[in-house]
């Protein structure tokens, strides 16, 4: 750890209790002073999607006492939008809010993968993909840390439940662990450095993510380079001399009295490393130096910008799923008639339950904007149709919006979850939207083929058992304050949907990868489905979904042509770079966006592995007739997979598929790339098998010259055995020796592995 001059010297002044005293916090949201010294508490607040600081004594888990702020699009909302530089925009709004507030850093943002739609805070997490999560995270905390202020970069690791996550144990595989859970906060680490990393409740494999050192030390600092601070989430702490040795730096909130006691003991008994309390406590200081740093006052905040700015990412963020015969958008004339159904197009749904629930500034009404919106002559009319904290079907509500539909021009049905059904503390047990929207629809479709759906929900829903009965369905997300708004625009044609589905739509919660292993039981989940996560699953087996990852729909349409790949540099020498391009022409006639997604699979892998996977995307924003042209770029890193044996990324050379296109199932443009790389290397000892032998250029030259040849030159033993070969070239050399007439002795077994260990390809 490279520690400033201020850091070392106040380092250098503090007493033991005081050390330990900074390796906790001062109460619930400060660090502790050392008020001898100079040295400030800072404060820290939730604020994943907004500021959620809470002033005075509030209750520091609901939204009472939170002072106002911008409330943005959630990240499932955000991460829809494919679109970094948004989320790069909306985190200096989040820093500049949190500057304004005296907040040193904000919690957030957080971006486990979404290993199963049914995780309560899925609302909070971004994607099914750890590079989607990673790019977008990586955005936010660029924005948020320049203004000054410091990101907490959440939840590390494998926090993908809330059932009994305090407690349960994440029993995850090597590879699984580094393509997928930890690839996310690799990218967001190594590109982004926020200042600081906050670990996850849960055990992984056995230890708590509080006290796991590889977690902590090996990977996180040793491999990725993180020089920031370790905190861990609030009450996540349960052994601090551990957790302290592991790596936790901070822990939250403070346990006065009991935590800083046993630090002071344990160093005074030696079983505590002094140096290891030093680097702790000078990560404080450096975490109080930076977030101090700047002496300019904060600009004055811009709240109406700030809710422009909520309004755009909210149209970004939506996702049109289906537009049956382009009911969408919206085109009324005088006379017409718009039927507005759903209570939630009155009372809105924006933002999810729990420590990330922010106080907003205002809130849109979608009934109220699409009212404003309309030219005159056009009525937008209004039935609430269901209750919002029932599914059981209120019939005179039924009946009135029926009647109403049967009256209009074009029907808008609002749908969703309501705040009951998905929160942080807790898992959902289905996918289904609430019986008594999904019966209503039904009559209204009956009443009204021109039905429009407008989703309001902060984790993927079961659309199977009702989407049929809708010509267009806007997947509008929790998307913040300004989402009423944003809805208006979509609906009418002011803004033209581009967002792109960061999560699969099953058929049904049966067939999701993780159905049979989630979530756990007796203090264990397993993730049985392994690399299988999300579209990697249901591409893998070839299951029918809703709709796919990466899908999304447009008022506009586009054409890709000319894929073009140029490969660069060799994988040997570090420098393996392929430059993918292409070119995109908006078709239609109106200005959209598109992501173009790049598609990378290996279909001659010696391992499994997806028939795809994510490998780079670009938005883009086209005029009518526009042409652009696309440029992508793959490394090494993108075309490997993780060895459990070397504990390293490995190429395999061999041909590569490459495909370009609108989702993981909607590929415009593909071809193939022969890549070049030497074989990984093989672990050659008596337990290798025959077969793994002779697969190694080195080790197949040394088989054969132990087992030797005859006198026609034909090699003995099971060498020259056809028959033999494949029956038994699988067990192991040593298991081989004992085996007669088969070429290989204990002594030739013994004489084998010295020279491969020695690099000799000579026997003596």
């Amino acid at each position: 750890m490279n520690i400033v001059p201020k850091v070392s010297s106040l380092l250098g002044q503090l007493t033991l209790e005081e050390k330990a005293s900074l390796c906790l916090g001062s109460n619930f949201w400060h660090t502790a002073p050392v008020e001898r010294l100079g040295i400030p508490a800072v404060m820290v607040t939730d604020g994943p999607h907004g500021l959620r600081k809470q002033a005075g004594e509030a209750d520091h888990v609901g939204i009472s006492g939170s002072v106002p702020a911008t409330c943005f699009p959630t990240a499932c909302a955000l991460a829809s939008s494919w679109d970094p530089a948004l989320a790069e925009r909306i985190g200096e709004a989040i820093g500049r809010e949190a500057r304004a507030q005296g907040v040193a850093v904000v919690l957030g943002p957080g971006i486990n993968l979404k290993r199963s739609p049914l995780c309560g805070r899925n609302f909070e997490y971004f994607s099914e993909d750890p590079l989607l999560s990673g790019v977008l995270g990586a955005a936010l905390i660029d924005g948020i840390q320049r203004q000054g202020v410091g990101a907490s970069l959440k939840h590390y690791a494998a926090n993908n439940q809330e059932t009994d996550r305090l407690r349960v144990s994440a029993e995850v595989d090597e590879r699984t662990l580094r393509e997928l859970y930890l690839a996310g906060f690799e990218h967001a680490v190594t590109k982004a450095r926020p200042w600081t990393v906050m670990c996850a409740y849960n055990k992984v494999n056995g230890t708590y993510a509080s006290e796991h050192a590889w977690l902590l030390t090996t990977v996180l600092r040793g491999e990725w380079g993180f020089d920031g601070l370790v905190v861990s989430d609030w009450g996540a702490v349960h052994d601090r001399v551990a957790a302290l040795a592991a790596g936790l730096d901070l822990e939250m909130p403070p346990n006065h009295g009991v935590s800083d006691t046993a630090i002071v003991a344990a160093v005074r008994g030696g079983q505590l490393d002094e140096h290891i309390l030093d680097t702790a406590a000078a990560r404080v200081l450096q975490l109080v130096d930076r977030t101090t740093a700047t002496t300019e006052p904060p600009a004055a905040l811009d709240a109406d910008a700030h809710h422009a700015l909520a309004r755009a990412a909210a149209a970004e963020c939506a996702v049109l799923l289906k537009n049956q015969d382009q009911l969408l958008p919206l085109r009324p004339a005088a006379g017409d008639t718009i039927a507005v159904v759903g209570e939630f197009a009155r009372t809105p749904r924006y933002q999810g339950a729990g420590s990330s629930q922010v106080n907003p500034t205002r809130v849109d009404i979608a009934l109220d904007e699409l009212r404003a919106a309309v030219t005159d002559g056009v009525e937008v009319a209004f039935a609430a149709g269901y209750g919002v904290d029932t599914t059981g079907q209120n019939q005179e509500l039924a009946a009135e919006a029926v009647t109403l539909a049967q009256q209009a021009t074009v029907v808008v049905a609002f749908l969703g979850l309501p705040a009951a059904a998905e929160s942080e503390g807790f898992d959902r047990t289905h996918m289904d939207l609430p019986a008594n929207q999904t019966a209503l629809l039904a009559r209204l479709a009956d009443a009204n083929p021109n039905l429009a759906v407008v989703l309001a929900n902060g984790s993927a829903v079961r659309c199977s058992d009702w989407d049929q009965h809708a010509k267009a369905v806007l997947e509008c997300w929790l998307s913040g304050q300004a989402a009423g708004g944003a809805t208006a625009d979509l609906l009418l044609g002011a803004a033209n949907p581009c967002g792109r589905l960061a999560e699969t739509l099953p058929l049904r919660l049966e067939d999701t990868p993780c159905y049979l292993n989630f979530p756990g039981e007796a203090g264990q989940v397993r993730y049985g489905e392994g690399i299988f996560v999300g579209y990697r699953g249901y591409d893998t087996l070839d299951r029918q979904v809703s709709y796919p990852f990466g899908h999304g729909l447009s008022y506009t349409s586009f054409d890709y042509t000319d894929l073009t790949t140029n490969l660069t540099g060799r994988h040997q020498d570090g420098d393996l770079t392929i430059e993918v391009t292409c070119r995109v022409t908006n078709t239609g006639d109106r200005r959209g966006k598109e992501v173009v997604q790049l598609y990378v699979g290996d279909p001659q892998a010696s391992v499994a592995r997806p028939p795809r996977e994510l490998k780079a995307f670009a938005k883009l924003d086209l005029d009518p007739g526009q042409t652009t042209v696309v440029e992508l770029a793959l490394t090494a890193r993108d075309l490997s997979w993780w060895s459990t044996r070397l504990h390293d990324w490995v190429l395999e050379g061999g041909e590569f598929e490459l495909a370009v296109g609108a989702s993981s199932r909607d590929l415009r443009l593909t071809t193939t790339l022969d890549i070049a790389a030497p074989p990984p290397p093989a672990t050659l000892d008596g337990m290798a098998t025959l077969q793994e032998w002779l697969a190694d250029p080195t080790g197949a030259a040394l088989v054969h010259k132990a087992v030797g040849t005859d006198d026609r030159g034909r090699p003995k033993g099971i060498l020259g055995n056809e028959e033999l070969l494949p029956v038994i070239g699988n067990f192991p050399i040593s298991t081989l020796a004992a085996f007669p007439g088969l070429g290989f002795t204990k002594d030739v077994v013994h004489s084998l592995v010295n020279q491969v260990s020695a690099g000799d390809e000579t026997l003596g």
